[in-house]
């Protein structure tokens, strides 16, 4: 892990909820797990086009404090950190270095023009 780590930015970490949406299809809901404090670094960013509309797409990584496998407070893959209207896909999951004092949640913030 490079650089210093300042857990500064307060992330509420959700879980995907799948629930009927009474026409025999699906609704995603989400549920929060729990708060976290994070160090986000915004790695790269470009604009695309989803049916039509603008779409700036940013990768990130985010760094938190690590947590036992299978702990609520420990993030994976399909989950989301939400900060006000900001959302960040999280997309995998890695060990930062290995002194294993922190994770790192490699996400995708997507945001509509």
């Amino acid at each position: 892990m490079s650089g210093k780590v300042t857990l500064n930015r307060r992330l509420v970490l959700e879980d995907p909820v799948d629930l009927p949406d009474g026409a025999g299809g699906m609704t995603r809901n989400w549920t929060a797990v729990g708060t976290l404090w994070a160090d986000i670094r915004q790695l790269s960013a470009r604009e695309l086009e989803l049916q039509e509309l603008p779409v700036s797409s940013a990768r990130c990584r985010i760094t938190l404090r690590a947590a036992p496998f299978g702990a609520p407070s420990r993030p994976r893959a399909g989950q989301r950190f939400v900060e006000g209207q900001r959302v960040y896909r999280i997309i995998a999951v890695s060990e930062a270095g290995s002194a294993q004092k922190y994770v790192v949640a490699h996400a995708r913030e997507e945001t509509v023009q």
